[in-house]
């Protein structure tokens, strides 16, 4: 399968009714598609004539036709002779590799996010001037890791000297612990304090931890101090932190709160088409609806349910009818309160949590933090699974039901009487949760 080509094919049959038959042979009949790029639309025509033929005249006719195509503007570039040779050479890309989609470009845009994705768009466009810090919150999977990205892209582009540095709060935690125990403190102060941007995804998971608390603290003010470009993504806005430092939250909400919510039934239709397309397929209407009616919530699963599809009619050969595609996809229209996480993931989010291996966790030691961490597992399961106590004793080297009942028993009042064991508790829940979208 050939995307680019297949791309090429409907822009001819949408240029069709513009031009005649005459010029479309004559112009193009072996002209081919070579690359469909975030931005870009690279061409190749045989002769150096024919190429600035098409340059001259009918680019605009063809970025019509994609824009058509995928409501975003496009380049087209024409290759003719020994060009197309210097553009297949192997290109050396260093930048966030892996990231390369994540673009403003191929960001779709809708009422749910619009502000967001404009803030975003002003940070990128003018890096330590406006809105500083942004801070985008929004559940998980809407897509604010992707303008995290775009931002970065954006900014390495225009600014190639910029050094941006992105980190995930959990991997800044763990860096510093890392640090910490090696005598590395100046060495990880360097790392991020000489960032001319600084990108930091998933900035919930720094509340509740001193030391980590203390370094971001630092880190910000340097940064601030120095004009330069810091951006937060969360899960929740910063007053809703309740394990944050109040220095930390008054600072995240210095500049701009963007929040992102679920996209509504157009923006994922939208989504749906944009994915289709540019892996070069075009799918029939009632699979739109279908995707779009029942994928309501995470854009990262209407993603993945087109991806699954496509895969599914590669694999099995079937073609794409409604039967086909509940087959494909049946497990990713199940509503989230019907997936049933194992013990296994629940044990092991919350020994990610506390820095614990599940050894421990399972084992017999009677250390403060690694029984209260003992407790919240048990409490997890009994309230994510369907397992009875008795089975939930056996995950932690066969406690006995009793055992299991007091467990739950205490971290149900801590619930209820300590809002900062409810916060971390929440925390576990939604990285567990994230494991199955």
């Amino acid at each position: 399968m050939n995307p680019a080509s297949d791309v090429w094919d409907k822009v001819i049959e949408l240029m069709r009714p513009e031009m005649t038959s005459t010029t479309i042979n004559t112009w193009f009949d072996d002209t081919s598609a070579v690359a469909l790029e975030e931005d870009r639309f690279i061409l190749y025509s045989p002769t150096r004539f024919k190429r600035d033929i098409i340059a001259a005249r009918y680019v605009s006719f063809i970025q019509r036709a994609l824009h058509e195509l995928f409501s975003a503007d496009f380049d087209v570039l024409v290759l003719t002779e020994g060009e197309l040779d210097t553009y297949q050479k192997p290109k050396k890309e260093d930048f966030f590799p892996g990231t390369e989609e994540y673009t403003f470009e191929r960001f779709v845009v809708g009422s749910s996010n619009k502000f967001a994705h404009a803030a975003a768009r002003a940070v990128a466009d003018a890096p330590g001037h406006s809105y500083n810090p942004l801070f985008i919150y929004g559940e998980s999977g809407l897509g604010k890791t992707h303008l995290l990205y775009a931002i970065a892209h954006t900014i390495h582009e225009k600014h190639p000297e910029y050094k941006v540095v992105y980190v995930k709060g959990d991997t800044f935690t763990n860096e510093l612990i890392q640090a910490i125990r090696e005598g590395r403190n100046q060495e990880f102060r360097e790392k991020y304090r000489s960032a001319d941007v600084f990108l930091a995804d998933d900035i919930q998971f720094v509340a509740g931890r001193a030391s980590t608390q203390e370094e971001m603290f630092h880190t910000f003010n340097t940064l601030y101090e120095l004009k330069k470009q810091i951006v937060f993504t969360s899960d929740r806005p910063p007053k809703e932190m309740l394990r944050l430092d109040d220095r930390l939250k008054t600072r995240f909400e210095w500049g701009l709160l963007a929040d992102i919510q679920p996209p509504d039934y157009e923006t994922r239709m939208a989504i749906i088409k944009n994915k289709a397309i540019r892996m070069g397929v075009e799918l029939p209407e009632f699979l739109l609806q279908l995707i779009a009616e029942n994928i309501t919530a995470n854009v990262r699963q209407i993603e993945g349910t087109v991806n699954k599809i496509m895969a599914y009619q590669d694999l099995m050969g079937d073609a794409v009818d409604k039967d086909t595609v509940v087959r494909a996809v049946k497990d990713m229209f199940k509503d989230k309160s019907d997936i049933v996480p194992t013990a296994e993931v629940i044990i092991d989010e919350v020994c990610k949590f506390y820095n614990i291996e599940p050894p421990v966790l399972r084992g017999q030691g009677r250390a403060k933090d690694i029984s209260l961490a003992r407790q919240i597992a048990m409490y997890l399961i009994r309230r994510m699974t369907n397992l009875s106590l008795k089975e939930i004793g056996k995950e932690f080297e066969g406690r006995d039901h009793t055992t299991v009942l007091h467990s739950l028993e205490r971290v149900e009042e801590l619930v209820k009487t300590d809002p900062e064991k409810a916060e971390i508790i929440k925390d576990i829940t939604a990285n567990i949760n994230i494991r199955y979208e």
